[in-house]
């Protein structure tokens, strides 16, 4: 599929048949996701892949809260292929605080922003644009904070890394939809020169 065509399509799809993911395409799926880009090349992540009935529907179990569940759509996720996506923060800590790189305190203080959050999301888009290409749809979903301790035990997540989202995969069985109406107008989010200034195309 021409790229373009993948970004296109890219949408969150919520509803899936049946149908296995084949090995093949995991296995892109994932090789694909680990192709992104990382501060220092920390690659400060880690993926749980659940593709199977019983472990899909623990994960479900695992993060459905008492109150409210119907709101999340994690505790109701039904898909063939799950991804769970974890940021290690401590490799980039690490990283940083080898010799001639200058943050041998290893503190979070100098960073901007989290970066192990963000190279983390890098590939989960990755993998979700892969399974778009592969003529699947992908959903990227957060977990309820306060399930993520439940999560980490079903599944012997080790503490060192977080949960930032989980990507549904599977073929869709939503009606195709047309969602370029809904996008806000480039001028209103694209600047350029001064933040003041509208986006005039290339």
């Amino acid at each position: 599929m021409d790229f373009q065509d993948v970004v296109r399509r890219r949408r969150m799809i919520r509803a899936y048949d049946d149908r296995p993911v084949p090995p093949e395409v995991v296995d892109r799926i994932v090789r694909n996701g680990l192709r992104a880009p990382s501060a220092g090349f920390s690659q400060g992540w880690g993926f749980l892949v659940l593709d199977t009935p019983a472990d899909v529907a623990r994960f479900r179990d695992a993060v459905r809260p008492a109150e409210e569940p119907e709101r999340w759509f994690a505790a109701n996720v039904r898909a063939p292929l799950l991804i769970v996506a974890h940021s290690h923060k401590d490799a980039y800590l690490d990283r940083y605080a080898e010799p001639g790189r200058g943050h041998t305190d290893r503190s979070e203080a100098w960073w901007p922003a989290p970066y192990w959050d963000i190279d983390t999301g890098f590939a989960a888009l990755l993998m979700q644009l892969t399974a778009v290409d592969a003529g699947l749809g992908a959903c990227f979903f957060g977990l309820p904070v306060d399930r993520v301790a439940a999560y980490r035990e079903a599944f012997g997540v080790p503490p060192a890394f977080s949960p930032i989202g989980a990507v549904s995969i599977g073929y869709s069985a939503e009606p195709p939809r047309d969602l370029s109406d809904r996008r806000r107008p480039v001028d209103d989010v694209v600047h350029r020169g001064r933040w003041a200034a509208g986006w005039t195309g290339g």
